[in-house]
Protein backbone atom coordinates (compact mmCIF):
# COMPACT_ATOMS: atom_id res chain seq x y z
CA UNK A 1 0.00 0.00 0.00
CA UNK A 2 3.14 2.31 0.71
CA UNK A 3 4.25 1.62 -2.76
CA UNK A 4 1.43 2.63 -4.18
CA UNK A 5 0.83 5.41 -2.66
CA UNK A 6 4.41 6.52 -3.46
CA UNK A 7 4.06 5.92 -7.12
CA UNK A 8 1.13 8.11 -7.22
CA UNK A 9 2.35 11.10 -5.59
CA UNK A 10 5.18 10.92 -7.58
CA UNK A 11 2.96 10.59 -10.71
CA UNK A 12 1.12 13.57 -9.77
CA UNK A 13 4.50 15.49 -9.06
CA UNK A 14 6.09 14.62 -12.40
CA UNK A 15 2.49 15.52 -14.70
CA UNK A 16 2.33 18.76 -12.51
CA UNK A 17 5.97 19.96 -14.18
CA UNK A 18 5.12 18.75 -17.37
CA UNK A 19 2.53 21.40 -17.74
CA UNK A 20 3.49 24.19 -20.08
CA UNK A 21 3.35 27.92 -18.04
CA UNK A 22 1.79 30.26 -20.44
CA UNK A 23 1.89 34.56 -19.51
CA UNK A 24 0.98 36.87 -21.05
CA UNK A 25 3.34 39.69 -22.44
CA UNK A 26 3.50 42.59 -24.79
CA UNK A 27 6.25 42.56 -28.47
CA UNK A 28 6.98 45.48 -30.23
CA UNK A 29 5.13 45.93 -33.51
CA UNK A 30 7.64 46.36 -36.69
CA UNK A 31 5.37 46.71 -39.81
CA UNK A 32 1.68 46.62 -40.24
CA UNK A 33 0.12 46.20 -44.10
CA UNK A 34 -3.31 46.37 -44.89
CA UNK A 35 -4.58 43.55 -46.89
CA UNK A 36 -7.25 44.06 -49.27
CA UNK A 37 -9.67 42.04 -51.28
CA UNK A 38 -10.90 42.79 -54.90
CA UNK A 39 -14.95 42.65 -54.85
CA UNK A 40 -16.48 42.60 -58.33
CA UNK A 41 -20.20 44.87 -57.62
CA UNK A 42 -22.54 45.31 -60.76
CA UNK A 43 -24.51 48.43 -61.33
CA UNK A 44 -26.58 49.33 -64.04
CA UNK A 45 -25.16 52.61 -65.99
CA UNK A 46 -28.29 53.97 -68.28
CA UNK A 47 -28.14 56.53 -70.73
CA UNK A 48 -31.00 58.47 -72.46
CA UNK A 49 -31.07 60.22 -76.05
CA UNK A 50 -33.34 61.50 -78.45
CA UNK A 51 -33.41 59.68 -82.43
CA UNK A 52 -35.35 60.44 -85.04
CA UNK A 53 -36.76 57.94 -86.67
CA UNK A 54 -38.32 57.77 -90.27
CA UNK A 55 -42.18 56.84 -90.66
CA UNK A 56 -43.11 55.69 -94.17
CA UNK A 57 -47.06 55.60 -94.68
CA UNK A 58 -48.11 52.13 -94.26
CA UNK A 59 -50.72 53.14 -97.64
CA UNK A 60 -52.78 54.95 -99.34
CA UNK A 61 -55.85 55.59 -97.77
CA UNK A 62 -58.59 54.74 -100.19
CA UNK A 63 -61.99 55.83 -98.90
CA UNK A 64 -61.41 59.21 -100.29
CA UNK A 65 -61.71 58.09 -103.51
CA UNK A 66 -64.62 56.36 -103.21
CA UNK A 67 -66.22 58.84 -101.52
CA UNK A 68 -65.04 61.32 -103.87
CA UNK A 69 -66.40 59.35 -106.57
CA UNK A 70 -69.32 58.67 -105.93
CA UNK A 71 -70.46 62.17 -104.75
CA UNK A 72 -68.69 63.23 -108.44
CA UNK A 73 -70.83 60.46 -110.51
CA UNK A 74 -74.06 61.81 -108.58
CA UNK A 75 -73.13 65.31 -109.34
CA UNK A 76 -72.08 64.41 -113.08
CA UNK A 77 -75.20 62.91 -113.51
CA UNK A 78 -77.01 65.76 -112.76
CA UNK A 79 -76.07 67.43 -115.71
CA UNK A 80 -76.79 67.37 -119.60
CA UNK A 81 -78.79 64.75 -120.79
CA UNK A 82 -78.51 61.24 -122.92
CA UNK A 83 -74.98 60.34 -124.02
CA UNK A 84 -73.65 63.94 -122.04
CA UNK A 85 -75.40 62.96 -119.04
CA UNK A 86 -73.16 59.40 -119.24
CA UNK A 87 -70.27 61.29 -120.03
CA UNK A 88 -70.59 64.02 -117.28
CA UNK A 89 -71.20 61.12 -114.64
CA UNK A 90 -68.09 59.66 -115.96
CA UNK A 91 -65.89 63.02 -115.83
CA UNK A 92 -67.45 63.56 -112.14
CA UNK A 93 -66.88 60.33 -111.02
CA UNK A 94 -63.09 60.45 -112.19
CA UNK A 95 -62.52 64.56 -110.72
CA UNK A 96 -64.42 63.18 -107.71
CA UNK A 97 -62.28 60.71 -107.11
CA UNK A 98 -58.74 62.43 -107.58
CA UNK A 99 -60.65 65.41 -105.12
CA UNK A 100 -61.23 62.94 -102.07
CA UNK A 101 -58.20 61.11 -102.64
CA UNK A 102 -56.15 64.13 -102.10
CA UNK A 103 -58.33 65.04 -99.41
CA UNK A 104 -58.33 61.95 -97.65
CA UNK A 105 -54.16 61.48 -98.00
CA UNK A 106 -53.91 65.46 -97.44
CA UNK A 107 -52.01 65.69 -101.36
CA UNK A 108 -49.08 63.73 -99.68
CA UNK A 109 -47.35 61.09 -102.17
CA UNK A 110 -47.16 57.39 -101.75
CA UNK A 111 -43.10 57.71 -101.34
CA UNK A 112 -43.42 60.40 -98.52
CA UNK A 113 -42.24 59.71 -95.29
CA UNK A 114 -41.82 62.12 -91.97
CA UNK A 115 -39.02 61.90 -89.15
CA UNK A 116 -40.44 61.46 -85.93
CA UNK A 117 -38.10 62.05 -82.43
CA UNK A 118 -38.34 59.44 -79.98
CA UNK A 119 -36.42 59.23 -76.53
CA UNK A 120 -34.72 55.67 -76.19
CA UNK A 121 -33.06 54.59 -73.25
CA UNK A 122 -30.16 52.37 -73.16
CA UNK A 123 -28.52 50.48 -70.71
CA UNK A 124 -25.58 48.57 -69.74
CA UNK A 125 -23.82 46.29 -66.85
CA UNK A 126 -20.95 47.81 -65.98
CA UNK A 127 -18.62 45.50 -63.26
CA UNK A 128 -16.73 47.97 -60.71
CA UNK A 129 -14.08 46.11 -59.15
CA UNK A 130 -13.60 47.91 -55.19
CA UNK A 131 -11.00 47.12 -52.52
CA UNK A 132 -12.33 45.72 -49.60
CA UNK A 133 -9.99 45.94 -46.56
CA UNK A 134 -9.98 42.55 -44.55
CA UNK A 135 -7.48 43.12 -42.01
CA UNK A 136 -3.92 43.51 -41.73
CA UNK A 137 -0.72 41.35 -41.28
CA UNK A 138 1.16 42.36 -38.47
CA UNK A 139 4.85 41.96 -38.09
CA UNK A 140 6.34 42.09 -34.21
CA UNK A 141 9.93 41.16 -32.73
CA UNK A 142 9.67 39.73 -29.20
CA UNK A 143 12.85 39.05 -27.79
CA UNK A 144 14.95 39.12 -30.39
CA UNK A 145 12.78 37.04 -32.69
CA UNK A 146 10.55 38.47 -35.26
CA UNK A 147 7.32 36.78 -36.09
CA UNK A 148 4.02 37.76 -38.46
CA UNK A 149 0.28 37.02 -37.60
CA UNK A 150 -2.86 38.21 -39.44
CA UNK A 151 -5.45 40.48 -37.04
CA UNK A 152 -8.86 42.20 -38.26
CA UNK A 153 -8.05 45.33 -36.40
CA UNK A 154 -4.72 47.69 -36.71
CA UNK A 155 -2.53 47.24 -33.31
CA UNK A 156 -0.52 49.86 -31.59
CA UNK A 157 3.00 50.22 -30.91
CA UNK A 158 2.80 47.23 -28.93
CA UNK A 159 1.04 43.78 -28.95
CA UNK A 160 -0.07 41.68 -26.56
CA UNK A 161 1.31 38.14 -26.81
CA UNK A 162 0.63 34.45 -25.06
CA UNK A 163 3.98 33.31 -24.19
CA UNK A 164 4.19 29.48 -23.61
CA UNK A 165 6.83 28.12 -21.58
CA UNK A 166 7.19 24.00 -21.29
CA UNK A 167 10.52 21.68 -20.68
CA UNK A 168 11.82 20.16 -23.58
Amino acid sequence: MKKSLFLLAAAATLAGGAQAQAFIDHARVRAVEPQYESVTVPRNECTQEWVHEVHRPQGRDYSGAVIGGIAGALLGNQVGGGHGREAATAVGAVVGAFAGDSIANRGAPAYAQRQVPREVTTCRTVHEVRQHLTGYRVEYEYRGQVHSTFMREQPGPTLRVRVSVEPV
